[in-house]
């Protein structure tokens, strides 16, 4: 089946981390032409340029169903700040009301769009697969690691300044054989004032350190409880300048529930994707 244009779309922008999304409920791109579109269309300068593609699809379970790809055209489970967008998407778009449920492949996620309809809460999936006192070196000196996984795998490491070599330490943590055969996204926390912290990802699929990562923040936000004594909610400071704030309950183990992240979705433009965007 060919891929018929033009193709409506939305950009769309959650504290930095930018989206293409697409109401794909009538199946205007097939399964088997969503990967290698989106590794296409997130090219930037000579497309339309994002951190991912997200696709709305039918689900038979929830509100709607999505399909999201990174900017290489590699599938992702989940995206905390891709989800606040589709949610806000999804509402403007009649799709669903402002309480909504969609499936991803982290499970179903529940989203508010608030009075404010810029401001879009998630509730994330429970996190699970807690690692800590993991070593890694980083340019001949060991570094503690903590690891999560918040719907996707994050490796948390904290810092005492932002001046480290993101793409470089991001890189060798993202594939250290500690994290495969999948990998990780690798998070520099630096702990602020109160309960705020500063964090700097490097996310796994995009191969580069973006302005933001919902879930990667999520997981920021969880190990500065458990090591630092941060208590819910934390703000966290995005490198793109927002401010993300995420809501959990820490039990023993520790392990953390009921987590909500909340913060800006905002619309940069709408626009008609050509054939000329594959080129």
């Amino acid at each position: 089946m060919a891929i018929e244009f033009p193709i409506a779309f939305e950009k769309m922008s959650g504290a930095g981390n930018d989206f293409i999304i697409v109401d794909n409920r009538d199946n205007l791109i097939p399964r088997d032409e969503q990967s290698a579109m989106a590794a296409r269309i997130c090219r930037r300068m000579f497309s339309v340029g994002a951190d991912g593609l997200i696709l709305i699809e039918n689900s038979e379970v929830a509100d709607f169903s999505w399909q999201f790809y990174n900017a290489d055209g590699s599938a992702a489970e989940m995206c905390g700040n891709g989800a606040r967008c589709t949610a806000r998407f999804a509402f403007r778009q009649g799709i669903a009301g402002r309480n909504m449920r969609f499936e991803t492949m982290a499970g179903i996620i529940e989203a508010e769009v608030m009075e404010n309809e810029e401001i879009v809460r998630v509730q994330m999936t429970p996190p699970f697969d807690y690692r800590f006192n993991l070593a890694v070196n980083l340019d001949a000196v060991e570094h503690e690691v903590s690891f999560v996984n918040t719907g996707v795998p994050h490796a948390v490491v904290f810092v005492d300044n932002d001046e480290v070599p993101i793409k470089k330490w991001g890189r060798k943590i993202r594939f250290h054989e500690l994290f495969q055969p999948a990998g990780t996204n690798a998070n520099f926390v630096r702990v602020l004032d109160g309960n705020t912290i500063h964090c700097r990802t490097y996310e796994r699929g995009v191969e580069d350190e973006t302005r933001a990562c919902g879930t990667g923040t999520v997981a920021a936000a969880i190990m500065s409880s458990i090591h630092k004594g941060l208590v819910s909610p934390v703000e966290v400071q995005t490198s793109g300048g927002d401010i993300l704030t995420i809501h959990f309950d820490l039990k023993e183990g520790p392990e953390a529930q009921k987590v909500f992240l909340q913060g800006p979705a905002r619309r940069i433009y709408t626009g008609n994707l050509t054939a000329e965007s594959l080129l």
